[in-house]
């Protein structure tokens, strides 16, 4: 069973303004989002395992983790989890702010969200939807 991390969108309020700063700033380069803390149990997120964002205290989206290195040594060191340029929408689920990143078990991931089936819903409705069970 895959393990994931989940981490905290600062600078982008919605999925595509994440995703159109990728386009503007970094096209053509890998994905790679940078922390301070490598994790300890990379192995088991690398290739199976995903990052799941959260934006304004939901989380809306994720990106599988294709690799996870170490740059660096000793206080100057810093961890870059290299991403697919995939990015996955899932249903639009709250979570508190915290700092950094956490691991985030399988069972506890939101599904993700089938496009066909349920359109464009904005992230708002799907957040409300959610909270009184009709989603």
């Amino acid at each position: 069973m895959a393990l994931h991390m989940i981490k905290l969108c600062v600078g982008a309020a919605t999925v595509e303004e994440l995703v159109d700063w990728r386009r503007t700033h970094m096209a053509g380069a890998e994905w790679i989002l940078r922390t301070r803390m490598t994790p300890k149990r990379a192995a088991e997120m690398i290739g199976e395992g995903s990052v799941y964002r959260v934006f304004k205290g939901v989380i809306l989206c994720r990106q599988l983790i294709l690799d996870i290195r170490t740059v660096g040594e000793g206080s100057a060191a810093r961890c870059e989890v290299v991403l697919d340029e995939e990015v996955v929408r899932v249903a639009p689920t709250p979570r508190r702010a915290f700092q950094g990143w956490r691991y985030l078990e399988a069972k506890d991931a939101p599904p993700d969200l089938d496009s066909a089936a349920f359109g464009d819903v904005p992230p708002e409705l799907a957040r409300e939807l959610r909270e009184i069970g009709a989603w």
